[in-house]
């Protein structure tokens, strides 16, 4: 990582259309850098075409808890019917290259990659599921604990799919970009919880440095949705529809 300005995508979720409208407007900005946080297919689409722009990237990249489901599907383990929809759609070297993705990244002790928290990757490292199924931000102190005894002045992290930047008083920053292919779902643990956006736009964030203080964009894209919604009901997972169309979550699991 130097000087230039990088792009942040983390949760694409099989959503190639999404994907592609935010690498046209990463190339728009003429930024070349991207670093990506994990969950890269997961999702009820056609996992080739976002499998293949990955395996041809050079991108620094993470493993998250849903890249880790495929690699158990694909292994004959327990899977989802949706792991075993995406098993059976992607080629030896699409499971390859998400077999090599590390938990974890750091580029030269000036920034930190993973997908949940340094050390779980189903744990939320900048917010927190709450009793009555909503999402509240962590206090700093809670993410100061979360982070252990990373101490990087740049902390990147995807998982919940909510953009935040939390700037910590020790100077510490932290950014989550959002997700770029499913702006709202439900999870189940620790409590039965929804994430949304409220707004169907695919999110990626940008970060510069001036003055070695990393300066973050937050950045929402319009694509067609729709369509993602319509092959979504086609591949019989109708909730992910409505999540794609509003960036609203219904329910309580995930298909």
């Amino acid at each position: 990582m130097n000087d230039e300005p990088i792009a942040v995508l983390s949760d694409i979720h099989g959503n190639v259309r999404a994907l592609d409208a935010v690498l046209a407007d990463i190339a728009r900005r003429g930024i070349e850098q991207i670093v990506h946080l994990g969950d890269c297919l997961y999702g009820p689409f056609d996992p080739g075409p976002v499998a293949e722009r990955l395996l041809r990237s050079n991108w620094p990249a993470v493993s998250g808890n849903e890249d880790r489901a495929l690699l158990e599907a694909a292994r004959g383990g327990p899977a989802s019917r949706t792991a075993r929809f995406i098993v059976e759609r992607v080629r030896h070297e699409h499971i390859d290259w998400l077999a090599r993705l590390p938990r974890t990244l750091t580029f030269d002790g000036l920034a930190f990659a993973c997908h949940g928290t340094p050390t779980n990757d189903t744990r939320y490292l900048l917010n927190r599921p709450t009793e009555d199924g909503t999402m509240r931000p962590a206090t700093d102190a809670e993410i100061v604990d979360r982070l252990g005894t990373i101490d990087a002045p740049l902390t990147l992290c995807g998982h919940d799919h909510l953009p935040r930047v939390v700037r910590l008083d020790d100077g510490r920053t932290i950014v989550n970009p959002g997700s770029v292919g499913c702006p709202a779902y439900t999870g189940d643990r620790p409590v039965p919880h929804r994430a949304e956006n409220g707004s169907p736009r695919a999110r990626y964030a940008t970060v510069g440095f001036v003055n070695d203080r990393p300066v973050v964009n937050l950045i929402a894209i319009p694509y067609d949705w729709s369509a993602a919604a319509a092959e979504a009901v086609a591949n019989g997972v109708p909730v992910w529809a409505r999540w794609l169309r509003t960036g609203r979550a219904t329910g309580w699991r995930k298909g």
